[in-house]
């Protein structure tokens, strides 16, 4: 038994935050963000939208792309790191609002950027053990609640969104292969400055805290580990890099992108980007560009993907996909 992606769907929040509303409020500009990053816009939530929010907007698009019915789903796996609350999990808030199968495994994911590779990689395992028939994937996050208006190399980065993708058990391969990893010893490279577990009194709750980023050490590991990981992929399947029809990776930055296709020797425009106008949405980004490319007749039945993501932690992985 193997998981096939059966459909997908993608939400994005209607405040659109351009480059130049970041010049009037940082020391910035248009021309440097774009050079650096290559995103020019990304989304925010307004003040009542919350992460569930938005995945919820696009699980019910995923499931109904797959010709399905809330109730058929019987597992939830969430990659996010800005849940609604501590607990319940996200996914379980997720399961009431859809009406999804009650008693069903629903559960959430904290793994950073990798979050959605890291919740696909369990449920084609749950599939492929028979312990699952429709899994439904999800990516969400709001980072403009955790990113510091005032740091220039974190607040032009980061936007919100959710994707989500249904996973449907088939005799045909699907899922080719997951690859996810991680090493905490770069914990202090790309973090959140909040928690509940250490360094506060008791009964009391955190202040507001942000997103901290050694930008040019993250971008040398994450150029080395994802070359790493998509070779992985590649040769766990004995498979060479011209077998690819398109690379989907995380929006974190052009150049890491624009590396790992070289590393690929893809074209650049065989990946999919919603970079310049989504910005990094964390583990949203992954579902949100496959979306992108299935909606807009891109990325086509049959055809071999590689998804891709690097996250804080450090937490890094793929996803070898016939779609």
């Amino acid at each position: 038994m193997y998981s096939r992606i059966a459909g997908t769907g993608g939400y994005l929040p209607q405040q659109v935050v351009s480059n130049s509303d970041l010049e009037k409020v940082m020391e910035t500009s248009d021309a440097w963000i774009r050079e650096r990053t290559g995103i020019v816009r990304r989304r925010r939530v307004g003040a009542e939208e919350s992460t569930v929010d938005m995945a919820e907007h696009a699980a019910r698009a995923a499931i109904a792309a797959a010709g399905l019915k809330p109730e058929d789903i019987d597992l939830i796996a969430f990659g996010t790191v800005t849940p609604d609350l501590i607990f319940p999990n996200s996914a379980v808030l997720l399961q009431a609002r859809l009406g999804c199968k009650r008693g069903c495994p629903a559960f959430s994911m904290e793994a950073a950027c990798s979050g959605f590779i890291y919740a696909l990689s369990v449920a084609d395992k749950f599939i492929r053990a028979g312990e699952a028939k429709h899994a439904l994937v999800v990516g969400a996050e709001t980072l403009s609640r955790i990113t510091d208006p005032a740091d220039r190399t974190t607040a032009i980065l980061f936007g919100d969104g959710a994707g989500a993708v249904v996973l449907s058990a088939s005799a045909d391969p699907g899922i080719l292969s997951t690859h996810v990893h991680a090493d905490g010893a770069h914990a202090d490279l790309l973090y959140c400055t909040g928690g509940l577990g250490r360094g506060k009194a008791p009964g009391t709750m955190p202040p507001g805290d942000f997103i901290r980023m050694a930008g040019s050490e993250v971008f040398k590991l994450a150029v080395t580990r994802l070359g790493q990981v998509v070779e992985e992929a590649l040769a766990a399947n004995g498979l060479e890099k011209n077998a690819l029809d398109w690379l989907v990776p995380h929006q974190a930055n052009m150049r890491i992108i624009q590396a790992t296709a070289r590393k690929l020797d893809l074209p650049m425009e065989r990946v999919i980007l919603t970079i310049e106008e989504h910005g990094n949405t964390s583990s949203a980004s992954v579902p949100l560009a496959l979306d992108a490319g299935v909606r807009d007749g891109r990325i086509k039945r049959g055809e071999l993907l590689l998804l891709e993501a690097f996250g804080g932690g450090i937490t890094w992985g793929a996803a070898l996909v016939r779609y």
